[in-house]
């Protein structure tokens, strides 16, 4: 498996614990981890209403849905945000944090690139384009126009 897919596993390993092995039970306790992890990354207050909504499909009475929340749904959420700790924090784009921290990288623009206006043509196709663009000549200046 791939690296993302260990991840989820070691995620999931609480309820997959907890299945006796089984196909079914093995994709139910996917099913619920997916859902945590979903649950997990949406803004805490979004997080109650998404539930909501979802409890008349998940075929549970009043008590029986609160105690899958309160023993399965946030348990889960926790173990993400121990697990993933950088899913967590505040990203620049949110309003609260406009300004960048004192130790965030500093932003640096990409270079700009030559303008095109002269052709090279004894460059060989592989090389470096002339223009320092960074790309190989045949995909920037050397580009074949149809």
């Amino acid at each position: 498996m791939g690296a993302i897919a260990d991840a989820f596993v070691a995620y999931a390993r609480p309820l997959l614990d907890q299945t006796d092995g089984s196909e079914e039970q093995l994709n139910k306790a996917f099913a619920i981890s997916q859902l945590c992890y979903n649950l997990s990354l949406m803004p805490e207050d979004s997080r109650d209403r998404v539930l909501g909504e979802m409890k008349p499909t998940l075929d549970m009475d009043d008590e029986e849905f609160d105690d899958f929340r309160r023993s399965i749904v946030i348990p889960m959420i926790r173990r993400h945000q121990e697990m993933f700790p950088q899913m967590h924090r505040p990203s620049p784009t949110d309003s609260w944090q406009s300004v960048p921290s004192e130790n965030a990288p500093p932003f640096r623009t990409r270079p700009r690139m030559a303008a095109r206006t002269e052709a090279y043509p004894k460059t060989d196709r592989y090389a470096p384009c002339p223009c320092n663009s960074g790309k190989k000549y045949k995909f920037c200046c050397g580009k074949k126009r149809l």
